[in-house]
């Protein structure tokens, strides 16, 4: 093959790109369109393009008519390929801002014209754009923020002072003052509200900007947490618990309306992805039952499908048990955290013992423990900000204050260390008080070595009160204390909470396994 992708196209790649322009814009058919985008594509990947960049959209532009909101989907597509497979430089990164933003701008276009038969991608497809423009993002912030950093070495009161920064360093630093606008975090929430208002209007839009609402509410969740803003992160997922059902595209005569937490359900790793920082949301706003439930949940189905082998069909599956491996950890802080009991599946739980119950043992021992979980398991947060690049370049990095990068990152578990370092006192004060039905404060406060006891007491009982889902999907305020007690005349008077064994939950964990494992068989093609 040629080292010019453009010189030579292989007819089956022309043959790929009409086949694909025709399922967008004509056919609308999901099983034609879910085989080209994650069938025929990979396989021509991998045959023709394993090292190298796909055509470029001028090139095939003859198989599709010129068609530009086609071309811009054919250049995301194949410059989210050359990402995967090479090191990706800062023009590269400025050319993916421009991909996106041309690819935004052409679908805003389209959806005003509310024409039904527009557009057609599989939910899988619309995904995949939305979490990489948001994984990109992510990756800017972190490489300009790593570069600022580095920069400020050999600035005035740096480690590194008097010396020339190296030649890479000072062309970085020279892109990105003049490329500031790059990756704007104001832009990138613009195009995730923008896309999910129009996802919304699902009467007057195609299925394909119904699927994009949905997945933008995902992504925008993601990109909320990773900010560090965990209430926005949450409520950006309330778009999905709509009881308005999106209808199949028009020549799909087999399909049905689907709501949109089925959509979800549908691509496995939009649901991982939104199961896991959701999972970090509450845990990082002490909602420990919410978080419980979320994570313990994934996990669950992510177990039975490690045992089953039902994941190796996915694209990308080998990054599921590693985030498997992180909702573990943060399992464990949960179900350390919090005193209630039968927060998670015994076999979740039994998994969470074995993995880090040494770690767990250390905490309990008045030993850090929290911190090393938490590093392990959070997501790697960012700082959108743009660095002052003129302070650095004119050598006055000394006056250069402010989270930036890493520091952002290091700020986030800072955060949680602070709301866990009143844990290891108020276990302390709850395995005492368990041991009584009343005891004076000023006793209490010499068992567990604390002269001001009293304002732990009253804060414990605040913290462990949250906000949790309910059944009917309306938050309330609840508790996740095992024991209740009140302070009268200098005393503290216990009840603890009568053990109630929830032998339901067993059960249904068996009734829902039982109809995963009939789903799963009924999918079973036989053929004889």
């Amino acid at each position: 093959m040629s080292s010019d992708p453009d010189s030579c196209i292989p007819t089956p790649l022309k043959d790929f790109v009409f086949d694909l322009h025709d399922s967008v814009r004509n056919s609308h058919i999901p099983s034609e369109q879910n085989t080209l985008y994650t069938g025929t594509f990979r396989s021509l990947t991998s045959k023709y393009f394993g090292n190298s960049a796909w055509p470029s959209p001028a090139s095939i532009a003859d198989e599709c008519g010129s068609d530009a909101l086609f071309l811009a989907l054919y250049k995301e597509l194949t410059q989210r390929h050359l990402h995967s497979i090479s090191r990706v430089s800062l023009q590269d990164r400025i050319e993916g801002w421009h991909v996106y933003r041309s690819l935004f701008d052409l679908l805003l276009e389209e959806a005003e014209k509310k024409d039904q038969h527009g557009i057609y991608m599989v939910p899988e497809w619309t995904f995949d754009i939305l979490h990489e423009f948001v994984y990109q993002f992510q990756g800017f912030c972190q490489f300009r923020s790593g570069v600022f950093g580095n920069a400020t070495k050999y600035g005035s009161g740096g480690q590194l002072e008097g010396k020339s920064p190296p030649h890479h360093l000072t062309e970085h630093l020279d892109g990105l003052s003049q490329n500031k606008d790059a990756w704007a975090v104001e832009t990138v929430l613009f195009y995730l509200h923008r896309i999910v208002s129009i996802g919304k209007d699902s009467g007057g839009c195609p299925p394909a900007f119904s699927y994009m609402g949905i997945f933008a509410s995902v992504t925008l969740s993601r990109l909320e947490c990773l900010l560090g803003d965990y209430a926005s992160s949450l409520s950006a997922l309330d778009t999905l618990s709509s009881s308005q059902p999106i209808p199949p595209p028009k020549n799909d005569e087999d399909g049905t309306p689907l709501l949109p937490a089925e959509i979800v359900q549908s691509v496995f790793a939009a649901q991982l992805s939104m199961s896991y920082h959701a999972g970090v949301s509450y845990l990082l706003l002490r909602r420990y039952r919410d978080a419980a439930q979320t994570l313990g949940t994934i996990c669950s189905t992510l177990s039975r499908g490690f045992k089953a082998g039902s994941f190796k069909s996915i694209s990308g599956h080998e990054q599921f048990y590693k985030l498997y491996e992180r909702m573990i950890a943060l399992l464990a802080i949960v179900t350390h955290a919090c005193p209630a009991q039968g927060l998670v599946e015994d076999s979740i739980a039994r998994v969470v013992r074995d993995k880090h119950g040494s770690q767990l043992s250390k905490i309990e021992a008045g030993e850090e423990g929290y911190e090393d979980l938490f590093i392990f398991a959070c997501p790697k947060f960012i700082s959108p900000s743009v660095p002052p690049y003129e302070l650095v370049m004119e050598g006055a990095s000394g006056s250069v204050t402010g989270p930036m990068g890493t520091d952002a990152y290091k700020l986030q578990v800072q955060h949680f260390m602070n709301e866990m370092a009143s844990q290891q006192t108020m276990r302390k004060l709850r395995s005492y008080m368990k041991l009584y039905t009343s005891i004076e404060v000023e006793k209490l406060g010499r068992l567990v070595l604390e002269d001001e006891v009293l304002p732990l007491l009253i804060s414990y009982k605040h913290k462990m009160r949250q906000i949790e889902k309910g059944e009917d999907g309306e938050d309330k305020i609840g508790t996740v204390m095992d024991i209740h007690y009140h302070i009268k005349n200098d005393v503290v008077h216990v009840d603890e909470a009568e053990k109630q064994h929830r032998f339901e939950n067993y059960f249904m964990s068996q009734i829902s396994q039982s109809n995963d494992i009939i789903k799963d068989i009924e999918a079973i093609s036989l053929k004889i």
